[in-house]
């Protein structure tokens, strides 16, 4: 089995605990639904959130999903001048058989024209 990374993302509308917690568990179920996976599969999961989210941790969101067992970190995006507002990334690590080329990256509505390179 190997190591491989998933990247995801989406963007709030507000920041508000009860939407982050439903816009976040989207994405995590996105990524594990298009990929294939199981929480057994995760190994860990860096969130980010740009510096416009306050309202909760993006990794509370998994918790709520039931993902209690796998380390989750929750850091800070830069703050980069004319970058996309209220964005919440995800960087999952997961144990898988698959080829790096069939691993789907998911970003979620507007977070979509972030990577318009990764067919989603």
């Amino acid at each position: 089995m190997a190591v491989r990374a998933v990247r995801g993302a989406v963007q709030l509308e507000r920041d508000e605990a009860g939407h982050m917690e439903e816009q976040v568990g989207a994405l995590l179920t996105a990524v594990l639904e298009r990929n294939e996976l199981h929480p057994d599969d995760l190994i860990s999961i860096w969130f980010t959130a740009t510096p416009d989210l306050h309202s909760d941790f993006p990794a509370a969101a998994a918790r709520k999903l039931g993902i209690v067992d796998v380390p989750l970190i929750c850091a800070q995006e830069l703050d980069i001048e004319g970058a996309m507002p209220r964005v919440v990334r995800l960087l999952a690590h997961i144990e898988s058989d698959r080829p790096r080329s069939d691993i789907a990256h998911v970003h979620l509505g507007a977070a979509a024209a972030l990577r318009k390179d990764i067919a989603q």
